[in-house]
């Protein structure tokens, strides 16, 4: 009977976290919502305004201290943007080893480069590369527990005075791009310095070119819009990595309410099993016990 009460609290204590992960994947598709509304609201504005950028600074040049390049040794800043919270599969883990592969790629030394340096957005991004002896300039724990937008913008206009007084040569952005529910891309992106052929140019038909006049000028538009670009490509990140999150663990919860479900079906089968064989063993006690005083 020892053997019955185990499975017994086992089959209480799955059905108590199938009730749980049930739970958390209703409240992370309440919050997929709100996520996408703001993220869908988002993308059109700021590719719009990628496209304008992009138009104006392509074939020209220009100086700017957002499109300073150089020839020197480079010192790279990469701003990886994880979550605060778990429970979301392989969200966190597939963009952090994107984000070494890109390091491991692209810098000799890897993570040893004196010249490379981490912002890291979300308690998972912060534990994951601080045990990896990365330097690490900035964290951001709780990011996302109030996420709006005068956060994002203090975050890389801190930045952008780094950029622009050349304590750094280059920035890339590293975040989950919300594809799906169920399917997020990774993408490492560089966000400084600008360069036209990375902007987005709505150019509909090749065969047309606009000879547009620009008021005030062209020169004074660049520098109103280029941190507002930066700002954005930042802020949209950020709603993309958090739509893609609440999905992921949606999906995941989703999986695990199921597994328990799998888990439950096969430890009653196993109780009833285990006491189909109770109840013949004591059937057969009884009868040889009966059959043992009769034949005295």
């Amino acid at each position: 009977m020892a053997n019955l009460r185990d499975i017994r609290n086992r089959i209480t204590s799955v059905n108590n976290t199938q009730q749980i992960t049930k739970a958390m994947k209703m409240v992370a598709a309440a919050k997929l919502r709100k996520a996408q509304d703001r993220m869908t609201q988002t993308r059109p504005y700021a590719n719009t305004l990628s496209s304008v950028i992009g138009r104006l600074i392509q074939g020209q040049e220009l100086t700017h201290p957002l499109l300073r390049e150089t020839n020197e040794s480079k010192r790279s800043l990469v701003i990886v943007v994880g979550s605060d919270r778990g429970l979301c599969g392989g969200f966190n883990n597939n963009l952090f080893k994107e984000v070494e592969l890109f390091i491991a790629n692209n810098f000799e030394q890897g993570k040893e480069t004196d010249g490379l340096s981490l912002i890291t957005i979300g308690k998972k991004a912060i534990a994951y590369f601080g045990k990896r002896s990365y330097s690490i300039d900035a964290k951001h724990p709780g990011f996302f527990d109030n996420l709006e937008y005068e956060l994002s913008t203090t975050l890389i206009g801190k930045v952008m005075e780094d950029f622009i007084d050349k304590e750094i040569d280059e920035v890339y952005l590293a975040y989950n791009e919300f594809k799906s529910v169920i399917a997020q891309n990774r993408k490492v992106e560089k966000i400084l310095p600008l360069k036209a052929e990375d902007l987005v140019v709505a150019d509909t038909d090749n065969s047309v070119h606009s000879d547009y006049i620009y008021e005030p000028d062209q020169k004074a538009i660049i520098a109103e819009l280029l941190p507002k670009h930066i700002k954005m490509q930042l802020w949209k990140a950020v709603l993309e990595s958090n739509a893609s999150e609440q999905g992921a663990r949606m999906t995941a919860m989703d999986s695990a309410t199921e597994n328990a479900k799998d888990l439950e079906r096969s430890l009653r089968l196993k109780y009833n099993q285990a006491r189909q064989s109770a109840i013949t063993t004591e059937i057969s006690e009884i009868v040889s016990g009966a059959q043992a005083l009769s034949d005295s």
